[in-house]
């Protein structure tokens, strides 16, 4: 049975492949996924939002650059590149389209696994610094 280590390691090299069904082999049929873009429950939400990803930017690629010494939870930090090519859907609903801009965003995430799949992954990286490489700029809230 594969640890958590080396079940992360297995779902990175899916997500570089773009292999939703080996995305998905790595994942409990209930796990539950969090990221800053939301919580995914279950295989058909963790699949929608890959495949969302994938559609997004067709050259998606995670890279680890450093692995904690330790095995469950397994703790990766990551750079993750890609270029925006496809409609990237926006946390509060909003649509993007393609603006064409390479993107390199750091990242960390920490997964457990129970019966050889993982049952929670933890994805975190700086949405700000996807955001302003893909051109957005921030704006003041208006005051109440």
């Amino acid at each position: 049975m594969p640890s958590a280590r080396e079940l992360k390691d297995l779902l990175f090299l899916a997500i570089n492949d773009h292999d939703l069904y080996r995305v998905l082999d790595c994942y409990a049929p209930d796990a539950v996924y969090v990221s800053p873009v939301g919580v995914m429950e279950g295989h058909q939400q963790i699949s929608w939002h890959f495949e969302h990803l994938f559609k997004s930017f067709p050259d998606l690629c995670y890279t680890a650059w450093y692995k904690a010494p330790c095995d469950d939870p397994a703790v990766t930090e990551y750079t993750m590149t890609g270029t925006h090519m496809g409609p990237l859907l926006l946390p509060n609903g909003e649509v993007v389209e393609a603006t064409g801009r390479r993107i390199t965003v750091r990242g960390s995430c920490a997964c457990a696994i129970e019966h050889g799949k993982i049952i929670t992954d933890r994805d975190y990286f700086d949405q700000l610094e996807l955001y302003c490489q893909l051109g957005f700029a921030l704006t003041t809230a208006p005051r109440h």
